[in-house]
Order: C-alpha cells, then structure tokens, then sequence
C-alpha cells in the first residue's frame, strides 16, 4: 500500500509503462503453456516461436524504467541489465533450435509428446549441451543470482529500478519471478518430458498408477525442481563480474549452442536418429 512516488525528474507517462511493459509479456507467454495434453489455453502449432517472441519484449520494460527515471544509476542499471538479457537471448534461442530439429514442430504438446517413453527418450540426453546452456542462460534472463549485475549494490543501488516504490516496485519484482516460473515450465517441456512420467510403468501399478495418472502432478514437479535449482544457485554461487557474464555468454554459449545444433543435424542423419521423434 506504499504510495508510488515519481520523481519530478521523470517522464511520468514511461514511469508508469515500464513496470507494465515488464509484466506484460511474462503473463502473455503462458497463454500457449501446455500443463497436460488438455491442459492448454491456446494450442497453437507455433507456440514456441510465440513464446520467444513474447517474452524477447521483456527487455523494453527495462530499458524505459530505466530511462524515464531521469537517473544516473537507473540508467546504468537497465543498460547492464539488456544487454545481459539480449546476450543471453540469443545463446537460448539457439539451445532451442536444437529442440526444434529433434521434435521437428513448434506447437509445444507435440515437443513433448515426441519425448514419450520414458525419460532415457527426453530432450536433455541427446541434448545435454543445450539443456545446460538453456537452465544457466535462464537464470541470467531472469537476472538471477549469480547473474543479477542489474542490482550491483556497491555500484548501482538497486539499478534499473531504484527510483520506484510501492506497487510499481513490487510488479517489477512480480515479472521477475513469473519469468522465473515460465523459464522453469520451458526446461520442463523442452528437455524432461513435460507432464510425461520418468517411468512409464508406474502406471500399471494399482494405487501408485492411479495416483500419478494426472500429468499435472509430474509437470508440477518437474517446475518445482528447476526452481530449486533457481534458488539453490543463488545461495551457493558469489556473483560474477561483469565482463565474466559477457564472455560466457559471447564466447562460450553461443559457439557451444552452434557446435552442438551441427552435431544434432549429423546425428539425424546416422542411425542415432531413433533417439529423436
């Protein structure tokens, strides 16, 4: 309930946008967010392009929250942090062209309903390479520990969003967490089998069977995970420097994504194309 001060500085029309412009696209994405085969607002055949093309808007959220604070510590708070968003855009969006040529569809239920059987036949095997860089790109997306550059106390405050209060404060830290579920929902369909059980013949047991015949249950638990993961790394790792996060993601990321995405290719054309749909 704290009042929302703009500063007289401000351009108060772009104080007010950037939080929404936050929040916006991390609530818009989940419209195409299958939770079961049923389970899905907007089944679309291509739901993953809608995704990255959604959530890539993010960043504009941060550049004007940034700008129209009309200070110097905001401003270098948002150009730290998109460019950390765009960089590591880039390194995720090429783990997921890898996704692509393996499930050879865009439409999310089918991605996942190429990795049945079992999880020896889930993305993150054949893939391993790009599931790790898509989780750790993830949390540098979400400007997470041990990636959150954006808010360098000893250097920027609080960065891009120091001079907000109240409930524009609270969205921005509401879109954050939100990009960290839906980031969590995507590792889960992309690599580990969505709402598909690890172990298919648990289902022919009686009580067990029935009590995990809901996927709902498994993609519940498989998001919980990855966000532990998400605050397990923020307890366990120190911060690094800036000039560190670029070249991981310059230098090592996007040449890894690109070696491994030839690899995919030549595989499916060898008799390893069984691991994929």
């Amino acid at each position: 309930m704290k009042e929302i001060i703009i500063p007289s500085g401000a351009s108060k029309g772009l104080f007010i946008l950037g939080p929404i412009l936050a929040i916006a696209p991390a609530l818009a994405a989940w419209a195409v967010i299958p939770f079961t085969e049923k389970w899905v607002l907007a089944d679309i055949n291509a739901g993953l392009l809608y995704v990255m093309a959604i959530t890539s808007m993010g960043v504009y959220g941060v550049i004007v929250a940034g700008w129209a604070s009309n200070s110097k510590y905001a401003f270098l708070g948002a150009m730290r942090s998109a460019a950390q968003i765009v960089s590591y855009e880039i390194a995720m969006g090429f783990a997921l062209v890898g996704v692509l040529m393996a499930a050879q569809s865009l439409n999310l239920v089918d991605i996942v309903e190429g990795q049945a059987g079992g999880f020896w036949h889930w993305y993150f095997l054949p893939l391993f390479p790009l599931f790790l860089v898509y989780l750790i790109s993830g949390v540098a997306e979400t400007n997470r520990a041990p990636f959150d550059v954006a808010e360098g106390e000893s250097e920027i405050v609080a960065g891009f969003h120091v001079e907000y209060s109240g409930m524009a404060f609270a969205v921005f830290f509401l879109a954050e967490y939100a990009n960290m579920i839906l980031i969590a929902a995507l590792t889960t369909l992309m690599f580990l089998g969505g709402w598909l059980s690890p172990f298919p013949f648990l289902a022919r047991i009686p009580l067990v069977g029935w009590l995990l015949q809901d996927g709902f249950i498994w993609w519940a638990a498989k998001v919980a995970f990855v966000l532990f993961l998400f605050l397990w790394f923020r307890a366990t790792f120190p911060r690094y420097r800036y000039d560190q996060i670029m070249r991981l993601g310059w230098k090592v990321f996007i040449p890894i994504t690109i070696v491994w995405i030839v690899v995919v290719g030549g595989m499916m054309q060898t008799p390893f194309k069984h691991w994929f749909h």
